[in-house]
């Protein structure tokens, strides 16, 4: 797909182009932590690279919004501005979770559906803080569209429609133009497990799974794994192992990845 030439070259690229001559930009050096240690531990320990595409999945229940909703807090702790953008759930339901896990720093909310109308705001926040970071978190990324066309079956959103893929295309390239971080939920079936076309696992960046462990001879049996597979700025294979409690999400242990 056209679109995604930002991930794989730089554009106007000339035949016989030596590496020794191609310059890295100053906004790849960088590199953004959120401030949720385990977070940032499971995506390398030096937080996300800006242009970052990050999908989450994971079992139902798991509690992958709580996680999001912490890690906007903590981004805005941290000075960024995050944009956290729901279609799963009334912005009065963000608000009371919010309260529930007793989250203060805030952070911008928006619940737009279609994904032009969701990267304006993104570039609205952007031109009004030129020199803070923009993060998107998206929850999640089966109530976008693009409004370009419904699938034969009428639905623009299914496991077969190439929907999914427009938007994080268009959201691929949006950060990868503007040096943006997004995250966003991805779509899963009952078990848990990613459901979608398989070219969005090769369009994103960092791909995370966050699933409750029903191995039966496994030893965190019962516990929930946050774990990082695919990271193409750093590692993968970090995982660490989370409790929930009033506050949400917490770091109970650690296990070690390949680098380790």
């Amino acid at each position: 797909m056209a679109g995604m030439e930002l991930h794989v070259g730089i554009r106007g690229l000339k035949n016989g182009t030596n590496i020794n001559t191609i310059e890295v930009p100053e906004q790849l050096k960088l590199r953004r932590k959120t401030g949720v240690e385990w977070f940032d531990g499971a995506i390398g320990g030096e937080g996300f690279v800006p242009s970052s595409v990050m999908m989450l999945t994971g079992d139902p229940g798991a509690g992958k919004t709580t996680m999001m909703l912490q890690v906007a807090d903590s981004l805005t702790k941290q000075g960024h501005i995050c944009l956290y953008n729901t279609g799963e759930e009334s912005l009065y339901q963000v608000a009371m979770v919010k309260d529930r896990l007793k989250l203060r720093n805030g952070f911008i909310v928006g619940q737009d559906i279609m994904v032009p109308k969701l990267l304006t705001h993104a570039d609205f926040l952007r031109k009004k803080h030129p020199d803070k970071q923009i993060v998107i978190l998206q929850d999640s990324l089966q109530t976008l569209d693009d409004g370009f066309y419904a699938d034969k079956n009428g639905n623009s959103r299914g496991t077969n429609s190439m929907t999914p893929l427009r938007v994080v295309e268009a959201l691929t390239n949006w950060a990868k133009s503007t040096y943006g971080i997004v995250g966003f939920i991805g779509q899963v079936n009952k078990n848990g497990e990613f459901n979608g076309k398989q070219a969005l696992l090769h369009a994103v960046d960092i791909r995370a799974r966050f699933f409750i462990d029903q191995r039966n001879n496994s030893e965190t049996k019962g516990e929930r794994i946050f774990q990082v597979t695919k990271n193409r700025f750093g590692c993968s294979g970090k995982a660490f192992i989370l409790g929930m409690g009033s506050a949400g999400l917490f770091e109970k242990g650690y296990i070690a990845g390949d680098d380790d």
